[in-house]
């Protein structure tokens, strides 16, 4: 007998069902789960995870991915429970994550084709040209699917060469979060991605209306989205008239050995040198490490040093709360499916369609009240 199916009335088949419900609270939270991820959140190996996914799978109240689970859409669930739904399409969609800012993507999306009657076939990938192409010939292998929604690593001659390839394929493909670059223009892909250069220029602004007067910029370069925050951040610098060869922008994705405290303290005293009051940070989570690195030094956020963050997947969780700015990660989802509907009704007659949605800035405790710097543009406390 497993065991994780002991006899009736053992104490251990009664932790079981409580780690089922809290794998069904992880899913209504997030919308996705993994197994690697749940397993190291409750302590179990990951054979037991994958066993408890494959029991609620059976029971219609996930559906499985590679690499984790969903919830399930209402035609998924019709179809467990004998009703075989007549699903107009298949659509395959590859996300670099399951845990990550992705979750509420796939959610907008399966919301979506069950308004289209589309199927979506998830599958979890990871930042890696090799590793997306797998998922997306797997699913062209074994799923007969009709389109195929992607947000793929672009990075340097295999991202580039994946480009290309997605670009030839016979069937529909719809970028999330994704953009082909000038040099590789891929004229036959459609996308839907966030105007993040619109949003970090939202975060400038408001520093600005807050009194701050220089806004240093801190992103990582190994994400994709951090080029285009770097960019709204130096155009809104500039329409500021605030010169940025003068501003701190610095790269998380270069410090040494990774030794992120070393790092801060490096960002703190370039702050320190240039008066500099407000930070504009990517992602969340790199925001949330610079706020406590900045009140383990003494500072005071939001009075020496204002932050916020971008993605707005956990800064509520900081102390104090980090404004940040939020993608419309769902619409992400749902737009691109809707593009994938229109394609496969009109086909080639339809102009390819490439759209940018804004993101909102949400405010609170870290960027709000004037800087309290002196004149002397010197930081307080210890760096």
């Amino acid at each position: 007998m497993s065991p994780d199916q002991p006899s009736e009335g053992s104490g251990r088949s009664l932790f079981s069902l409580q780690r089922r419900e809290r794998l069904m609270e992880e899913l209504r939270a997030h919308g996705a789960i993994t197994v690697r991820g749940i397993a190291v959140k409750l302590g179990v190996s990951e054979l037991t995870i994958r066993r408890d996914v494959n029991l609620l799978a059976d029971e219609g109240l996930v559906s499985r991915v590679h690499g984790g689970a969903t919830l399930p859409s209402p035609l998924d669930r019709s179809a467990t429970a004998g009703r075989t739904p007549q699903h107009s399409y298949s659509i395959g969609m590859v996300v670099p994550s399951l845990d990550y800012y992705w979750p509420q993507a796939i959610s907008g999306a399966r919301a979506e084709a069950e308004v289209q009657n589309m199927r979506i076939l998830v599958r979890g990938s990871a930042y890696d040209a090799a590793d997306n192409r797998r998922h997306v010939q797997a699913l062209l292998d074994t799923q007969n699917i009709d389109g195929l929604i992607v947000a793929p690593d672009m990075t340097g001659e295999n991202g580039q060469e994946l480009l290309r390839w997605l670009n030839a394929l016979p069937i529909p493909v719809v970028l999330a979060e994704r953009r082909s670059p000038v040099e590789n223009p891929a004229h036959r892909l459609e996308w839907v991605a966030t105007d993040h250069a619109f949003g970090a220029g939202m975060a400038v602004r408001h520093l600005w209306q807050e009194g701050h007067r220089q806004i240093g910029c801190l992103t990582d370069s190994a994400s994709p989205t951090s080029p285009h925050v770097v960019r709204g951040w130096r155009q809104a610098m500039a329409a500021l008239k605030i010169p940025v060869e003068a501003s701190v922008q610095e790269d998380s994705a270069k410090l040494a050995n990774g030794d992120r405290a070393a790092h801060f303290d490096h960002v703190l005293e370039l702050c320190k040198k240039t008066g500099t009051t407000a930070m504009l940070v990517h992602s969340d989570t790199q925001a949330v490490a610079f706020v406590q690195h900045c009140v383990d030094k003494g500072l005071q956020v939001p009075g020496d040093m204002a932050i916020v963050g971008y993605d707005d997947e956990v800064a509520y969780l900081a102390e104090p709360a980090i404004s940040a700015v939020r993608p419309p990660k769902q619409y992400v989802g749902k737009v691109a499916v809707q593009l994938m509907a229109a394609r496969l009704a009109e086909g080639r007659m339809r102009p390819v369609h490439r759209i940018e949605l804004n993101p909102e800035l949400i405010l609170r405790e870290s960027s709000i009240g004037a800087p309290r710097v002196p004149a002397s543009g010197v930081l307080q406390g210890s760096v």
